[in-house]
């Protein structure tokens, strides 16, 4: 068998296109053009031709007429004689390193120019997507940044809005407490005010009352039941009492029956009485405190309008007056705005109030007349009148589950 001396420039051949076809094993049948990384400005030129020359491949990625491409093989024997003059074997080395590494795809660039171009067309990709993301973190830090300056900004109005408001009324209050300012009065609506909070102190008396006898009456209920319990028990113990104790049994458990149909009236009426002084006086109330406290801006405004009315005319002044009329303006139609609404709430309190306490205190009278008269039907019948639904014993104990 006869062996061949392999030359230099067969293994440079070898090197060439094992690198060419390499990354190009498992490509369908086509036409690949392949740019190789130059190292010297003498080869470049050179080895670029060579390397991007067009290799017909077919599907399994074996060369068709690599013998009869005398282009491959004469750029090849162009490429080794450079070699030899440079003295420099690095492109060699940087070849079998890459054919050992393989080839490094974050390293892929965008040529720009034909075959054996110049680097100076070549941009990697990696500057341009770092180039994208900075200026993108700028575009978003500066955002984020003019959003807090905003948000930072419209608080330092809010705070100085509140500042300047509070320091008029509280100057305005100081004023109208020692004597030396004058406030607005409206006589009738005022006379009304007082008589509300009056009312609504009474009412909450008439509440406290109602839930002690509430509770009293829930106890003298519970004694009467349990010695109802203890004449039956004795009842059946002692023979030569079981009529008495009998007949005092039934008397004790009719009255704690009668008893528990007036307590679901007078829980009623407390409930009723509740919602009335703790719900519907207290909202009008809140509406009354709304109106005071604009009343109490409004003459402040408006004792700073007239300051400055007595003052000099000139430019900065008349700046000054002209914005102390807005101000003065805007609180004096919250004020009268909320004046009205606590006129119509009065009217609409009063006129509920006379409507519930009529059905109360009707539903009190029979329910109280009935029960101590030992009337047990009419009481039963008062209940039925008002719509009021007694719950079953036990229905306000927990069950076993909610228990445990």
């Amino acid at each position: 068998m006869l062996q061949h001396e392999q030359t230099p420039k067969c293994a440079l051949l070898q090197h060439l296109f094992l690198y060419s076809t390499w990354p190009l094993m498992c490509v369908p049948e086509g036409r690949v053009y392949v740019n190789f990384k130059q190292h010297s400005s003498m080869a470049d030129s050179m080895m670029s031709k060579a390397a991007t020359m067009e290799i017909p491949i077919n599907s399994n990625g074996d060369s068709r007429n690599l013998a009869e491409d005398d282009s491959l093989e004469q750029a090849a024997k162009i490429q080794w004689s450079l070699r030899e003059k440079v003295g420099s074997p690095a492109g060699l080395r940087d070849l079998q390193q890459v054919m050992v590494s393989g080839p490094n795809l974050n390293e892929t660039s965008i040529v720009s120019g034909g075959y054996g171009g110049t680097t100076e067309g070549i941009i990697p990709t990696s500057s341009i997507k770092g180039s994208n993301m900075h200026h993108a973190s700028n575009n978003s830090s500066m955002s984020a940044e003019e959003a807090t300056k905003g948000i930072a900004v419209e608080k330092f109005d809010i705070m100085k809005k509140w500042g300047l408001n509070t320091y008029k009324c509280t100057k305005q209050m100081i004023s109208e407490r020692f004597g030396r300012g004058s406030r607005t009065v409206d006589l009738e609506l005022e006379a009304q005010i007082e008589v509300l909070r009056e009312t609504k102190r009474k009412y909450e008396s008439v509440l406290h009352l109602a839930r002690a006898l509430t509770n009293h009456f829930y106890s003298m209920v519970q004694t009467q039941h349990a010695l109802g319990d203890t004449f039956a028990d004795l009842s059946q113990k002692s023979p030569e009492l079981r009529d008495e104790f009998g007949y005092n049994a039934e008397t004790q458990k009719l009255l704690c029956k009668n008893g528990e149909t007036l307590l679901g009236a007078i829980n009623f009426f407390v409930s009723s009485i509740n919602t009335l002084v703790n719900k519907t006086m207290e909202d009008t109330l809140m509406t009354i405190k709304m109106y005071e406290n604009a009343r109490l801006e409004f003459d402040a405004y408006r004792a700073d309008l007239e300051e400055l009315n007595m003052g000099p005319r000139d430019a900065v002044t008349m700046a000054r007056i002209e914005a102390a009329q807005q101000q003065y303006q805007i609180h004096k139609d919250k004020y009268e705005r909320l004046r009205n609404d606590v006129t119509i709430k009065l009217k609409f309190l009063e006129e509920n109030k006379v409507k519930v306490m009529h059905k109360q205190l009707l539903l009190f009278h029979n329910a109280i007349s009935a029960y101590f008269a030992g009337n047990q039907q009419q009481l039963e019948q008062t209940l039925k009148q008002f719509n009021i639904k007694l719950k079953p014993p036990g229905a306000d104990k927990p069950s076993w589950l909610e228990e445990q």
